[in-house]
């Protein structure tokens, strides 16, 4: 899995109180030095008075990790997730402590959320490649138990080693076979600034897993320049006409975060993730228009396919902006006509 290497101090002290930035330099320098121990006593003993403060618990986390407590880890990581569900970086970092220890399906849900959350965020859309090449590899291999002939698996499955065994990873050879957490490298590279529309304005740092050092990620935040729109191809029927004007309306409830006539866009059996209820789905919306300031979400380059009476598909380039977060990516939206209106079925990232 690809990590994210970032100059801590950098990454932690993003928009911090002087009193809140100053204990967390010197956590930070205490980590930095070896004395693990020491620094989560430290950070302990500042969330004894400042519970909810998410860059000193994210610190907690990192710690926890190179001590290798896991679980505590995970549920340092997951309390960050519950408090500031719009940040991708706990999620991230939850996959590679679950893919650490073989549990796959977790991590690909992890991952699921950070990219829900952040479609432009390419770490996660990667690590997502890799646990799904992960995934088939155990498949693959019980394919081969099941059958030792099996070409077709045999030579797949070595397809899979090959590229992991050229990132420095070795996939695992049998199912629920942990895979092994590798210490980071001893000179962090270039810091990578991550902001995200939260109160406490987050930032955070991913867990390294591979052995070699990867490029360092784009920051999450990073501002994008917004092309000039083009104009809006004409309506081909009065379908057509309609269903571009139920997507500009849905924009519109969330550009005014108006939640309840924003979820009223969706059909009542949306796709969502795997293990994700219509509830969660629908608190953690909530929570994502809710805590913005402002939002803006404009909507370039529409084209609407109708694939038959009663569904379509609309494909745009999604321009989103809350508070100190910019994103630009292209969306797919899959429409479905129930009682004259239409409704989202599904909504991905992509064309």
């Amino acid at each position: 899995m690809v990590p994210i290497f970032s100059a801590l101090i950098a990454a932690l002290l993003l928009s911090a109180t002087a009193a809140r930035a100053d204990e967390a330099q010197e956590i930070s320098r205490i980590h930095k030095q070896g004395q693990q121990e020491k620094a989560l006593e430290r950070a302990n003993s500042y969330l004894a008075t400042h519970p909810k403060d998410a860059k000193i618990r994210f610190l907690k986390g990192l710690i926890q990790t190179e001590q290798n407590k896991i679980a505590d880890a995970i549920k340092t990581f997951t309390s960050i997730t519950e408090d500031h569900p719009e940040l991708p970086e706990p999620y991230n970092n939850l996959a590679v402590l679950y893919a650490s220890q073989g549990q796959y399906e977790k991590a690909k849900i992890a991952l699921e959320m950070a990219i829900n959350t952040h479609p432009s965020y390419a770490t996660a859309h990667e690590n997502l490649g890799d646990i799904y090449a992960k995934m088939a590899s155990q498949a693959y291999d019980k394919a081969l138990q099941l059958d030792k002939g099996n070409a077709n698996a045999q030579s797949k499955l070595a397809l899979i080693k090959d590229i992991f065994s050229k990132q420095g990873i070795q996939p695992p050879a049998k199912p629920n076979v942990a895979a092994k957490t590798v210490p980071p490298p001893a000179a962090p590279a270039v810091a990578a600034q991550a902001k995200a529309a939260a109160p406490a304005e987050t930032a955070t740092k991913s867990i390294p897993l591979a052995a070699a050092p990867a490029p360092v990620a784009k920051p999450v935040a990073e501002a994008t320049k917004t092309p000039a729109e083009k104009p809006a191809p004409e309506a081909k029927s009065a379908d057509d006409a309609v269903v571009l004007a139920t997507v500009e309306a849905w924009a519109k409830a969330w550009s005014e975060k108006n939640v309840a006539g924003y979820l009223k866009f969706y059909a009542p059996d949306l796709v969502l993730a795997k293990g994700e209820s219509r509830k969660t789905w629908e608190r953690t919306r909530r929570d994502r228009i809710n805590k913005p300031k402002s939002i803006s979400v404009t909507i370039a380059s529409p084209e609407v396919k109708l694939l038959d009476a009663s569904n379509a598909k609309v494909t745009f380039k999604q321009q989103y902006r809350a508070s100190s977060f910019n994103s630009e990516a292209w969306k797919t939206l899959v429409m479905v006509k129930s009682d004259g209106a239409w409704l989202i079925h599904e909504e991905r990232i992509g064309r």
